[in-house]
């Protein structure tokens, strides 16, 4: 008989956990979740309290059987993670397992390591029931709003799509994002830069400490240049420094992983899990910046020993967000001596970063000596600097961020003379905001107070999968930049090409996106409202300290804000919510050109919906969408697809745009078209990209026998008769197989897997 149980989350950490405790412990995993809200209807008693109806997800019922049999006549301890959501499964582990909460025993640990679990078996308590309803009001609040707002957006937008509390505060933040850098109108101006040189010839680079608005500006600033004195007119020299950062939280490592090694979030987390798992760094989901004393003095001692006691500054950090529901510790290691960890690449480095980061937040600061030059122009107000700086003493640098190159300057004395080498005035531009990528989402969504570090990564995940964001490399466009060079006494200027507008993994709305935030913003706008969530998470705090019941909150929620929104929605057209806009009439029909949302995403439509008359539908134009679309621009789509010409013998080229793009087709072949368009590309170029096409084809065939080919794939050589494939073993040359040998070798394939398609769980 076993006389404890204790049961975890992860199997990785039981295994972890089981190896610290004696004979008299066995360690079992409930593998995440074992009860939670049905995947297929509301399950919740809006006329009962708003009281849930759980049940055990069929894949758990055997875990469930077994921890039912292992947990009779034993000792339970309840050892799942330390958050909210932790002590939410702890709970239902208790409920699922007939356990009394008020005698079993719950324990908490946030590292893995002997000392941790052994403190923790020392020192149980039981299930904190306010943590539990603080979780209990976020899923009851989320299953509310994703069940009730998500068939709205089926009937007034498009089928399939959701909406979540966090989610669709999400997309809105992208979506306007995105409409502030379309309607930026860039400004340029133009930075003066000086190289001045000292009596002992040294250079010294400065620049104009104001901008030039124009073309004519910068040029008359230079002309009037030609004759003046430059003189030292201050020098300025003072100690700086610089500060490393705070230890993690879940949200900058996030950042960091994102900006130093490419991570996405939900990357990021998942390895963290891992290192957490295996007793390499402490819990990853947290809000603290907080170090234990122990964790302080094991810094100090590895700084001291490695760098010397000048390199050692003890910080205690304190967390900003006073409401941090994770307030245990930072992201750290759990041993400062190990170096490097990790069963994988992606594990070691991402555990340098912590490592590295942990230790320099206690290392001291970089230690800087900073040098200002003034110059003065004679015959005017305007002033060139020239700034220095010195790495004095690198401090954290040593270890982490790395220090600039320094910029030294020469020698020079107040009043002193400089001679010009050159002054060139360049044209800059204004730059529109910033497109978010995920690691800049995160760091928008918890500056404003929207949903949980813990919460990032599936959110983000799920824009994406519904539909609603896209993840693309931005290639940027190219404009003329004028250069305007005042040099011995002479003024030129030229023109050069500048790229601008190149990004790589931005986050872009969808047209989907676009349409279904302008619904909510407009119907639910309370819902979609940034200060909406924020007031949300600020309730759940309040449930989790005991101070208001998470009844209370949702029956608030829904009867006095979210009720009347959905019963007003019921009123409004999906014609309205189409953002149909007329463009013009066509010329010969007289017909009215529509721009609309439809089943399908963006389209052009011909005529109005009447029972004598279908309208006439066409896509977009490539580069364009809903809101600058021009009638011009629109009446030739409707000519697609268009007859271009026809091949050597005779069969018909046509041109269209589809759902991955323009293309030209000849019977069953597709050919993108990527440098031309369907409306303008002629019967010549077509025949040269089909001759390209028909060249990939025969390089792909290694042999036909009709219904069944042999071809070439990305990974190796295969057989397929259309509906099934066969791989062929690298010891085989396909080029010997015969017909027969192909049909036995299709036959005795695997048959291919059905793909059923789950639908996520609402946030």
């Amino acid at each position: 008989m076993t006389k404890n149980l204790v049961i975890v989350e992860s199997p990785a950490k039981a295994k972890t956990i089981e190896k610290y405790l004696g004979k008299d412990y066995i360690v079992k995993s409930s593998f995440g979740h074992i009860r939670d809200l049905p995947k297929k209807g509301l399950s919740i008693d809006k006329a009962n309290d708003f009281n849930p109806t759980y049940e055990v997800s069929p894949e758990k019922k055997k875990v469930v059987t077994e921890l039912k049999k292992l947990a009779k006549g034993a000792e339970v301890w309840l050892a799942t993670d330390e958050d909210r959501e932790g002590e939410a499964i702890a709970w239902h582990l208790a409920m699922a397992l007939g356990l009394d909460t008020a005698k079993t025993k719950r324990i908490v640990f946030h590292e893995i390591t002997k000392p941790a679990i052994l403190a923790a078996i020392a020192n149980p308590r039981t299930v904190d029931l306010h943590l539990v309803d603080a979780q209990q009001a976020r899923r009851v609040l989320d299953r509310l709003v994703g069940y009730e707002l998500s068939p709205v957006l089926w009937k007034k937008v498009r089928a399939g799509l959701s909406a979540g509390r966090v989610q669709s505060v999400a997309v809105r933040l992208i979506v306007e994002r995105e409409r502030a850098i379309a309607a930026h109108q860039s400004a340029s101006s133009f930075k003066v830069s000086g190289n001045f040189l000292n009596s002992s010839n040294n250079l010294i680079p400065a620049e104009l400490n104001s901008k030039p608005a124009t073309q004519d500006d910068a040029k008359n600033f230079l002309d009037s240049c030609k004759g003046s004195d430059f003189l030292v007119s201050s020098i300025s020299k003072k100690p700086g420094t610089r500060s490393p950062g705070t230890p993690f939280t879940t949200s900058t490592l996030q950042q960091e992983a994102a900006r130093r090694l490419g991570f996405t979030v939900r990357q990021t987390m998942s390895v963290a899990q891992r290192l957490y798992e295996s007793g390499k760094i402490t819990y990853m989901r947290t809000d603290s910046t907080i170090l234990s004393t122990l964790a302080l003095k094991a810094a100090e001692d590895y700084i001291k020993k490695e760098f010397g006691n000048n390199y050692h500054t003890l910080r205690q950090y304190k967390t900003k967000d006073s409401s941090a529901q994770e307030a245990h510790e930072a992201i750290r290691p759990t041993d400062f001596n190990t170096t490097i960890a990790g069963e994988d690449n992606q594990q070691e480095k991402l555990y340098n970063l912590i490592w590295q980061r942990t230790l320099s937040s206690q290392m001291s600061q970089a230690k800087t000596d900073k040098t200002e030059i003034n110059i003065a122009i004679s015959g005017h107000t305007e002033r060139f600097l020239a700034k220095g700086e010195i790495l004095v003493f690198d401090g954290f640098l040593r270890l982490y961020g790395g220090g600039k190159d320094d910029t030294i300057l020469p020698n020079v004395t107040e009043g002193e003379t400089l001679t010009p080498q050159n002054i060139i005035a360049s044209e800059t531009f204004s730059r529109a905001p910033a497109r978010y990528s995920e690691a800049s989402l995160v760091k928008a969504l918890e500056e404003m107070g929207i949903g949980r570090p813990s919460t990032y990564a599936p959110t983000i995940s799920t824009v994406q999968d519904r539909g609603y964001v896209e993840k693309k490399d931005l290639e940027g466009q190219e404009r003329d930049v004028t250069y305007i060079t005042l040099e011995n006494g002479t003024i030129s200027e030229k023109t050069d090409k500048e790229r601008y507008g190149a990004d790589r993994n931005k986050l872009m709305p969808t047209a989907v996106a676009e349409v279904t935030t302008d619904f909510l913003t407009k119907y639910f706008g309370p819902i979609v409202d940034y200060d909406f969530t924020v007031k949300a998470e600020k309730e759940f705090d309040d449930i989790a300290d005991g101070k208001t019941g998470w009844n209370k909150m949702i029956s608030e929620f829904y009867n006095d804000s979210f009720k009347p929104l959905i019963k007003a929605s019921a009123d409004v057209t999906r014609e309205e919510t189409s953002q149909a806009r007329t463009l013009g009439p066509d010329p010969k029909s007289g017909k009215p050109i529509i721009v609309r949302f439809g089943r399908y995403g963006p389209m052009l439509q011909k005529g109005e919906v009447s029972d004598d008359e279908k309208p006439a539908f066409a896509p977009l134009p490539e580069g364009s969408d809903m809101d600058n679309v021009t009638l011009e621009q629109a009446l030739p789509m409707f000519d697609l697809p268009r007859t271009v010409g026809t091949t050597e013998d005779g069969k018909p080229i046509l041109a269209n745009i589809g759902r991955f793009g323009p293309y030209i087709q000849v019977d069953k072949i597709y050919v993108s078209l990527k440098e031309d368009t369907p409306l303008t590309v002629t019967e010549e170029r077509a025949r040269e990209l089909l001759a390209e096409k028909l060249v990939q084809i025969a390089e792909r065939n290694i042999a036909d026998f009709g219904k069944i080919k042999i071809l070439k794939g990305p990974y190796g050589p295969y057989i397929t008769d259309g509906k099934k494939n066969a791989r062929i073993a690298k010891d085989i040359d396909p080029t010997q197989l015969t017909e027969a040998d192909a049909k036995k070798l299709l036959a005795d394939a695997p048959a291919k897997k059905k793909f059923v398609r789950r639908r996520p769980a609402k946030k």
